[in-house]
């Protein structure tokens, strides 16, 4: 018998880097610097439930959830408030 890999991944991840973009461009005087992409994301991520999955059909089950209006709602709220806390004080170099 063959093994199968198995891989324990927090699906959210990749649907907050999904959306993030998008609700970076609503909001062009945001720095989206690579320093401030990643602190959006964690602290969005922070304020979102995780979504864990396993193997491919956790995947597919995940994938079914972002087409959800209300799930990609709460994710779009965490990363504008995330924006806002990055805004106010941002961790990136001055002369960036």
């Amino acid at each position: 018998m063959s093994k199968k890999e198995v891989f324990l991944k927090n699906s959210m991840e990749d649907q907050v880097w999904t959306l993030l973009d998008s609700t970076l461009a609503k909001s062009p005087e945001m720095c989206s610097c690579e320093v401030c992409r990643h602190d959006i994301a964690a602290l969005a991520l922070n304020l979102l439930p995780p979504r864990y999955v396993v193997r491919d059909k956790g995947e597919i089950l995940s994938r079914l959830n972002q087409m959800e209006t209300q799930h990609n709602t709460n994710i779009v709220t965490a990363l504008t408030k995330a924006m806002i806390i990055v805004k106010e004080s941002p961790r990136h170099a001055s002369n960036k």
